[in-house]
């Protein structure tokens, strides 16, 4: 009885750990991406880098952001901007952020 009683406690606190993970990860960052001049404020998603020369990003949010090779988010990952950092993506085309 114990045994049954401690099996369904674990398999309601996994399913309570899957939800509040998928929950969460519907939010945006919180803060502002300032890509070529333009703040997106609380982004999430995929953003485009500009034909800029020298092309800027400043990461003013709570998460990491992930400069792609490709446009679209597509092809590899070149560098992680940080939060507060700013970096100069010598021909990368996208940002991501979580």
């Amino acid at each position: 009885m114990v045994r049954r009683m401690m099996t369904a406690l674990g398999a309601c606190a996994a399913a309570a750990t899957l939800v509040l993970g998928v929950s969460n990860s519907a939010y945006a960052a919180d803060g502002v991406l300032i890509i070529d001049g333009v703040a997106h404020l609380n982004p999430s998603g995929c953003f485009p880098i500009g034909d800029f020369v020298p092309a800027v990003v400043t990461n003013d949010t709570d998460a990491v952001a992930e400069v792609h090779s490709g446009p679209n988010c597509t092809g590899q990952v070149t560098w992680l901007i940080y939060p507060g950092e700013t970096y100069h993506p010598n021909g990368s085309r996208s940002v991501f952020v979580l």
